[in-house]
């Protein structure tokens, strides 16, 4: 379709299969929460809906500030300000609101909502800040905050930073910890104990081996950030474990079907 025109395609072909094999169904993760309905992105509103909607996951992005206080907000700046969370002490930004009207939410704001709903993973995106020793004091700090709150069961990490990662690692053998980066292959991910990649669609698109040889090696496998139908469906057949996207009610409805493949 063009507007209200119709235009043929061509002609594709079909396998056809009197004994399909199910398609295996990847789980839904808010890409910072469910941000819809007055609810602002990485929002407290917005973990709640994601909660309410009855997914796997909503991620979320945090930044550590020089006092050493966990504030969730995805830039490295708060919208409104020029203040950069990582250089300012938390009492010079807690005043700042979100779209929504809701103050700068805290990593403490957010785990407390977490323990109103046992069924929702937090997907904690540790941002890539200025220097290697605030990556750290972030990674530790995260740590130290889940577990005074008991939910290390409930928590998910993902860092484009690789040192990130594998300070988690260290720190958490059994935690789940993905590298979002998307420059590396899995085996060699695999290798330094970090148990997902959580890449970019074209990550995966320009390399189509990665999913399989992902799960060769016991890994899971995330995409980031899925909004289209026609791309769910492309991730879908690509057999991955998580879809990352800004429109979850869209996804987890599609995920409503049955899907089977010839193959």
């Amino acid at each position: 379709m063009r507007g209200q025109n119709q235009y043929p395609l061509g002609i594709t072909q079909l396998t056809y299969s009197n004994n399909p094999a199910r398609v295996a169904k990847p789980r839904v993760i808010a890409h910072r929460g469910y941000h819809k309905d007055g609810a602002a992105q990485n929002s407290v509103a917005a973990l709640a809906k994601a909660q309410e909607l009855g997914i796997y996951g909503s991620e979320f992005d945090v930044w550590i500030t020089a006092d050493g206080k966990v504030v969730i907000n995805h830039d490295s700046t708060v919208p409104g300000s020029s203040l950069v969370i990582e250089n300012v002490n938390y009492d010079q930004i807690k005043d700042l609101t979100l779209a929504n009207g809701e103050k700068l939410p805290t990593l403490d704001d957010y785990l407390e909502q977490a323990t109103k709903n046992a069924d929702t993973k937090l997907i904690l995106e540790i941002k890539r800040h200025s220097s290697a020793a605030n990556n750290a004091r972030a990674a530790d700090a995260v740590i130290e905050a889940v577990k005074a709150k008991g939910l290390t069961d409930r928590v998910e990490y993902i860092a484009f930073d690789y040192t990130t990662c594998k300070r988690i690692v260290n720190a958490l053998p059994g935690a789940m910890v993905q590298y979002l980066n998307g420059d590396l292959a899995p085996a060699a991910v695999r290798q330094d104990g970090i148990g997902g990649i959580d890449y970019r669609f074209s990550a995966y698109s320009g390399n189509p081996g990665w999913v399989k040889e992902a799960h060769a090696n016991g890994m899971v496998t995330n995409v980031w950030t899925v909004d289209t139908v026609q791309d769910m469906m492309t991730c879908i057949a690509w057999g991955m474990d998580f879809i990352t996207t800004n429109n979850p009610e869209t996804l987890k409805e599609l995920l409503t079907r049955t899907f089977v493949s010839a193959n």
